[in-house]
């Protein structure tokens, strides 16, 4: 078998008593006191996430802006230095090489945030389409730790204990800043559904903020179960579930991250088409009539017991207490209400199309 890499926090997950598993290459840690409390410690607290398995690619020089615009649905041309853009990679076909963050860093410099399991890939893919630009692209996974901080108290807790100023960032920005002298990226995102930051450092660093969290007793060392549970409930996408080579993001209702007036990106094309004449698959929230849980593969059928598609994820939901999932399924059993069943085993369980928006939360301000 293939050794797992490491993150730089592997021993303090280890120590911790985490529950270890393989995942996009890292042996990461699962949960660790339970993926129940953890996900309500992120939904009502707040949680602290290792995410150093992601991938950081830079991406600089004169055509540095217009390379990214070619390699991505999103428009990084109007945004301002300091704007976070959610978007996609596609292949000409339309289906997603990788989702992923790009950070504006200022004219003709970005950060690129990819999926763990898609590191080698989506470098290569870069690399591959790089012919004709004048871009300096800079591969520093290796380079970077990173930090999910996540819920409600997170902006108080990285303000009072590392004494970080974020409260100036708005959603979706970040800021480049130093903490005891180090340089770190701090940005307002999150894959949660909650309020949330992410602290991008290098290994050491990552490890003191990592300990002065933990030792605080004020956040709660969280695993990629209840990351998992978190996304899922608000509707957010995973790669290899929800996005992949062949489901585009027209199919995975993710259209608001593709530019169609751009001049040209790759995929551009297949993706334009698809929203002219409609797609014939499409991703739907589904809730159960019932508590049976529907997992990852599992066939949708409509009333006449016929496949029409398969669950992409599937979990008895903790924050809404009801079991739910998200399918591909054939365009014209999506509109909302309509009632579909799911084969859990080999029995066949009533369910009905609802919005990929599963949990709601309810702000107190």
């Amino acid at each position: 078998m293939e050794s797992q890499k490491l993150t730089c926090l592997h021993d303090r997950h280890v120590a911790l008593g985490a529950l270890m598993s393989p995942f996009g290459g890292f042996d990461m840690p699962i949960q660790y006191r339970g993926i129940v409390e953890e996900h309500n410690a992120v939904r009502n607290h707040c949680g602290v996430f290792d995410v150093s398995h992601m991938g950081e690619v830079e991406i600089k020089g004169q055509d540095a802006e217009k390379f990214v615009n070619h390699i991505f649905t999103n428009d990084v041309s109007g945004a301002e230095a300091g704007k976070c853009l959610y978007g996609m990679m596609c292949h000409p076909s339309g289906g997603v090489v990788d989702d992923l963050l790009v950070y504006k860093r200022g004219e003709n410099d970005f950060f690129l945030v990819i999926n763990a399991a898609n590191i080698d890939k989506d470098v290569a893919w870069i690399l591959g389409h790089r012919d004709g630009f004048d871009v300096e692209i800079n591969h520093l996974s290796e380079h970077y730790g990173e930090l999910a901080i996540q819920g409600p108290e997170a902006e108080a807790i990285i303000t009072e204990l590392l004494c970080i100023e974020c409260a100036d960032l708005a959603f979706y920005t970040f800021k480049e800043t130093k903490y005891e002298g180090k340089d770190i990226i701090i940005s307002r995102t999150g894959y949660t559904g909650e309020d949330g930051f992410e602290i991008y450092a290098d290994h050491e660093t990552t490890r003191e903020i990592w300990d002065k969290l933990i030792a605080s007793g004020r956040v709660e060392p969280c695993g990629l179960g209840c990351r998992d549970t978190l996304r899922f409930e608000v509707g957010l996408p995973l790669y290899g579930d929800e996005l992949t080579d062949e489901i585009t993001p027209i199919e995975a209702g993710l259209g608001i991250f593709v530019k169609l007036d751009k001049p040209e990106f790759i995929g551009k094309e297949a993706l334009e088409k698809q929203k002219a004449e409609g797609v014939t698959k499409k991703l739907v929230g589904l809730e159960m009539q019932d508590r049976a849980i529907p997992r990852h593969g599992y066939d949708v059928l409509n009333d006449a017991d016929e496949v029409i598609g398969a669950v992409t994820t599937g979990y008895h939901a903790i924050s809404v207490d009801k079991s739910i999932a998200m399918a591909l399924i054939d365009a014209k059993y999506a509109a909302l209400d309509t009632p579909l069943k799911i084969r859990i085993r080999k029995k066949v369980f009533p369910a009905v199309v609802v919005k990929k928006k599963f949990y709601k939360k309810s702000y107190k301000k």
